[in-house]
């Protein structure tokens, strides 16, 4: 998060994910990684793949980074 900071000053845009996951930004079932800043997994000592709900999460903060970036062009 320090480097959003940096970053800032030469104009970067930052889109957190938000809460705007829903639901399965909440499930405290399973081991997941990701927060309101954007989607992420515990890689542990690298030999853990990816929980099918950190993908989903990965996949829904590309599709909404998309759609912004779609309204920002025009």
């Amino acid at each position: 998060l320090t480097a959003v900071t940096q970053l800032a000053h030469y104009g970067m845009l930052f889109l957190p994910l938000g809460y705007n996951f829903g639901r399965g930004m909440f499930k405290m079932d399973e081991v997941k990684g990701g927060s309101s800043y954007g989607a992420g997994r515990f890689a542990a000592d690298g030999s853990r793949q990816p929980a099918e709900l950190e993908l989903e999460q990965a996949f829904h903060q590309g599709k909404y980074v998309g759609e912004i970036a779609k309204e920002l062009k025009h």
